[in-house]
């Protein structure tokens, strides 16, 4: 009986002992990432720096993500435990921020606004207040349907167009602060579902309701 419980622990204690086997896989992480001729990487226990055509850009990482170089222009990231849920989690973030960090620094990101509405419209002109409120010069100078016009400084990591009165084009390097922006621009004037006005990023729709009459 004795001899029987002291197999029980010792069995137990193998079981635990080896390792487990990785029931959850992160279909976004698990994807490997191609990398461009033009994109170089420097990496560290923390960090990856990414660096191309556009500039160069660093992410930090945590100490269970693994960067490994599979072939050598293609990039695989995984983590130790794929069982602890912080680490699935960062998992495919870490592979979509590294993604759009090659994107980024090899070819940028852009995205159109639209104008959709009676009389509205933009143009690009120069800052009178030049660069003092974080800007990089220019403004966006744009009529809503309201009294006044709506005037959008440029911040000096986002290149801005308008090619024609009713679009915006927008260009950067990070995709998060392209969206940061982007948002803030049509905060101004967001879509609303009655007429299907509003600011429009790329293909944006909305659906018009109708109204009901009393």
């Amino acid at each position: 009986m004795i001899l029987r419980a002291q197999l029980t622990v010792v069995a137990q204690r193998a079981l635990n002992a080896a390792p487990r086997a990785q029931l959850h896989l992160s279909h976004i992480g698990s994807r490997p990432i191609p990398i461009p001729d033009s994109i170089k990487f420097v990496t560290t226990p923390t960090s990856i720096s990414v660096e191309g055509p556009l500039g160069k850009t660093t992410l930090p990482i945590f100490p269970f993500v693994k960067i490994d170089f599979v072939e050598p222009k293609m990039v695989q990231v995984s983590v130790e435990d794929a069982e602890i849920q912080q680490q699935r989690r960062m998992w495919g973030t870490t592979r979509t921020l590294i993604s759009n960090a090659v994107t980024g620094m090899s070819e940028g990101f852009t995205v159109p606004l639209y104008l959709v509405g009676v009389g509205y419209r933009v143009a690009m002109e120069e800052d009178p207040r030049g660069t003092a409120d974080g800007g990089n010069g220019r403004r966006l100078n744009m009529k809503l349907g309201y009294s006044h016009s709506v005037f959008v400084p440029i911040p000096p990591h986002i290149k801005a167009e308008v090619p024609l009165p009713t679009k915006i084009t927008l260009f950067c390097t990070d995709k998060h602060q392209l969206g940061l922006f982007a948002a803030k621009v049509q905060s101004y004037r967001k879509p609303e579902p009655y007429k299907g006005k509003g600011i429009f990023v790329d293909r944006e729709t909305v659906k018009i309701k109708s109204v009901k009459k009393k």
